[in-house]
C-alpha cells in the first residue's frame, strides 16, 4: 500500500467520526463560544468540515500566503449547510487523493504569513497534518457539544454517552 493510499483510507475512517460529530452540532448554539479566546461553535464546525478540502487545496499549490489569500471562514447557519459543506469538502479531498501521484508527495510546499515562512515541508506531511488537524479540531468540537451537555458519539469506540444511551 502506497502513502496515497494510507492518506485515503484514513481519511474514510475517521470521515465516519467526523461526520456522526458534526451532525450533533445545535444550530441554536452556533454563535456560542466557551471563552471569549475560543472560536464559536460555527467557526469551528466550519472548520472542521472544511479540512479534508485542504488536501485538494496542496496539492494544486506550492504555497498558501495569507497575505495574498486572507483566510475567510465558511458561514453555515443550518446543519444541512454545515453537512453539505463537509460532504464536498471530503468527496474533494478523496478525488484528490485518487487523482494524485505519489511523487507530488514528496514536492515542497509552504505556508506564510506576514512575509514570514510559518511552515515549509512536503506535501505529503502537510497532508499529514491535515488529518490530524481534522482529528485535533473534532475533539475540541467534542468538548464544546459536552459543555452544551450534547452526548458525543464514540471515536474509536463507545463513548460514555453511548454506554447509557
Amino acid at each position: 500500500m502506497n502513502m496515497l493510499e494510507v492518506f485515503a483510507q484514513e481519511l474514510e475512517q475517521e470521515s465516519h467520526t467526523t461526520r456522526k460529530m458534526l451532525e450533533r452540532v445545535p444550530t441554536d448554539k452556533l454563535d456560542w463560544q466557551p471563552h471569549p479566546k475560543s472560536m464559536t461553535l460555527r467557526r469551528l464546525a466550519a472548520h472542521v468540515a472544511e479540512l479534508p478540502g485542504w488536501i485538494g487545496m496542496t496539492f494544486n499549490t506550492s504555497e498558501l500566503n495569507f497575505d495574498n489569500n486572507p483566510y475567510e471562514p465558511q458561514v453555515i447557519n443550518s446543519k444541512a449547510e454545515l453537512m453539505d459543506f463537509f460532504q464536498r469538502s471530503l468527496e474533494g479531498g478523496k478525488e484528490h487523493l485518487q487523482k494524485a501521484h505519489e511523487d507530488q508527495l514528496a514536492e515542497e510546499w509552504q505556508m506564510l504569513e506576514g512575509g514570514q515562512v510559518m511552515y515549509k515541508g512536503s506535501k505529503g506531511a502537510v497532508i499529514r497534518m491535515a488529518i490530524s488537524q481534522i482529528i485535533h479540531h473534532r475533539a475540541q468540537l467534542g468538548v464544546y457539544l459536552r459543555l452544551l451537555d450534547i452526548p458525543i458519539p464514540g471515536s474509536y469506540g463507545p463513548s460514555a454517552d453511548d454506554e447509557t444511551e
